[in-house]
């Protein structure tokens, strides 16, 4: 069954067409990464399946159910979002803790008490990507490897059916990128949930990975098994000779 099915695209950004006439089938427990040169209309997918963007044409259909308005806040609670490494303000008056919560918040609504059993959960979310003795300090104070742990742990609480991420190594250092990618990898491999992990740097893809999409121009210019990448399609994808491959599994 697919998690995700996409027919015929087209979604504006701004006044600029991003995605034009794509069509993508997700299968459940995939982990699919999208790669491609920014502005290829990577996080533009992950929008339309997050049931946000302006969709001019073709439909999006997430659990089985159309992506629409009506439809839209009953299948983002099944969907976890990570976006890109945010700078928070020291100032911003929550911790760590109070984050991870928010995830679960998501899952059983917002104005709703918490169990005892959210409350394990929201621990074992912080002990599963490292972040439990972190709980009482103000998000703000922590670095930025740290923070996307902390945002990994808050979709992780969620429970959800589908986690997207984008770009969540950008802007760490080499050591935080490694922590963060291994993270990743364990995750899924715990939950074996759908994944669409968004990158324009290869060696980032988690072990995990085995469905590769290549996004160029707001169109998909292959989708297969991470095994069939070769260099002549990363070629074409960033115009310029990329050397050994070094993600085959």
């Amino acid at each position: 069954m697919n998690a995700v099915e996409i027919r015929n695209l087209t979604v504006s950004y701004r006044e600029n067409v991003a995605l034009k006439g794509i069509s993508l089938n997700i299968e459940e427990g995939t982990f699919l990464s999208v790669i491609g040169p920014n502005g290829a209309g990577k996080t533009t997918l992950l929008t339309a399946i997050n049931g946000l963007g302006r969709i001019l044409s073709g439909t999006v259909k997430v659990f089985g159910m159309d992506m629409t308005p009506r439809n839209a806040v009953r299948i983002r609670k099944r969907i976890g979002y990570v976006p890109q490494n945010l700078s928070i303000d020291p100032r911003f008056p929550i911790t760590v803790e109070e984050v991870v919560k928010l995830g679960r918040f998501g899952k059983v609504g917002l104005f709703r008490r918490l169990t005892k059993e959210d409350n394990d959960i929201v621990q074992h979310a912080m002990e599963l990507t490292g972040v439990l003795e972190l709980s009482d300090r103000p998000i703000g104070h922590l670095s930025g490897g740290e923070q996307q742990k902390v945002s990994l742990a808050r979709v992780v609480a969620q429970q959800p059916e589908l986690m997207l991420l984008d770009e969540p190594t950008s802007n760490l250092d080499p050591k935080a990128q490694e922590e963060i990618v291994g993270l990743i990898d364990k995750i899924y491999n715990e939950n074996h949930i759908t994944v669409v992990f968004v990158t324009h740097i290869l060696t980032h893809i988690p072990r995990s990975c085995r469905q590769v999409v290549l996004m160029k121009h707001g169109t998909i210019l292959w989708a297969g098994d991470i095994q069939q990448l070769d260099d002549k399609l990363l070629y074409e994808l960033y115009d310029h000779p990329m050397g050994p491959l070094t993600i085959k599994r």
